[in-house]
């Protein structure tokens, strides 16, 4: 989406500061990739670690990791051993579900980062097991045996924090109201609270990990602040992604365009139109950009930056 660029980061008291978003990216995708590929073994058997590292390694934004970093940066926690575990668990969380959005019988696609899908190259069955045994693995992450790399009570909430996340009342619940409403029509509110579910609250879910990661209390107004911003993000990023289903190449995005109106599912799109989608999701950007302003917060840069990278995307 065109036209959201900010070449400045803005602190809390209103003042411009340059940064530099593609260093800090560069250093904690260093970071990323090297976890994950420590975390995600090829020893599974029969071909299943394969699968797994197929699902998980191959490419993608990492934006999620990306989001838990930046917050635990925020409320200063980002050398805690917990937050690159964190980062880690969401990823794999992220990976698994598109594993098994990807499967015939839910959105049944072929193509998902450029490359055939899990499924298409490894088969439907062990594709399946690949996600369930990525979704394992992501709270696995977050218990190593070894206290000292992570407390006992650090474990409990972040597993916590993530299971809510993924579960019934978060991600998988906003996966089933979107397959029971194939060809139904549906009004923006409850559009909205299904997107909240789906999409959102894994996004809002990462700002939420950042938090958990500090061993300090982060206060009542940044927590507020990050919750709002992490809300508005989660919305404007699913709104992106109905305006690039609509109008992208699949070349450029990495996975089938035009998938949901062949599908007959509701998107921002269908519902609002072209134009008034592309308001939306400069509004919901602007709220979550206005939010960090009033965190209290002065490393919110990484944040910011972000917010503009998710919302400017192209793919």
């Amino acid at each position: 989406m065109s036209g959201v660029q900010t070449p400045y980061a803005v602190n809390a008291e209103g003042q411009q500061q340059t940064f530099d978003y593609e260093r800090w990216a560069a250093q904690q995708l260093e970071r990323i990739e090297a976890a994950l590929d420590q975390h995600v073994s090829a020893s599974a058997p029969a071909e299943l670690g394969q699968a797994m590292r197929y699902a998980a390694l191959n490419g993608g934004k990492r934006l999620r990791p990306l989001l838990v970093l930046a917050t635990a940066q925020a409320v200063g926690a980002q050398e805690t051993p917990a937050a690159l575990r964190a980062a880690c668990a969401v990823e794999l969380i992220h990976a698994y579900s598109l594993v098994h959005d990807d499967l015939p019988c839910m959105d049944n696609d072929v193509l998902r980062r450029g490359q055939p899908t899990v499924h298409v190259k490894f088969g439907e069955a062990l594709a399946l097991l690949a996600g369930d045994a990525l979704q394992a693995l992501a709270f696995e992450v977050l218990t190593p045996a070894d206290e000292t790399q992570l407390p006992l009570v650090a474990q409990a909430r972040l597993v916590a924090v993530l299971a809510r996340a993924a579960g019934a009342m978060g991600m998988a619940g906003g996966q089933a109201i979107d397959l029971t409403h194939v060809g139904l029509s549906m009004d923006e509110q409850h559009l909205q609270e299904m997107h909240q579910l789906k999409t959102g609250a894994l996004l809002s879910g990462c700002i939420s990990l950042g938090m958990a990661c500090s061993t300090q209390s982060v206060s009542r107004q940044a927590r507020d602040a990050l919750n709002t911003y992490g809300h508005a993000l989660g919305l404007a990023f699913q709104v992106v992604d109905d305006i690039l289903d609509a109008t992208a190449e699949s070349a450029v995005i990495g996975k089938t365009a035009g998938k949901d109106a062949q599908a007959g599912k509701p998107t921002y799109v269908s519902l609002l139109g072209l134009a008034a989608a592309r308001q939306r999701a400069q509004a919901l950007y602007t709220q979550a950009r206005q939010a960090l302003l009033h965190s209290g917060l002065t490393q919110i840069a990484p944040l910011q930056a972000l917010a503009d990278k998710m919302v400017a995307r192209s793919y």
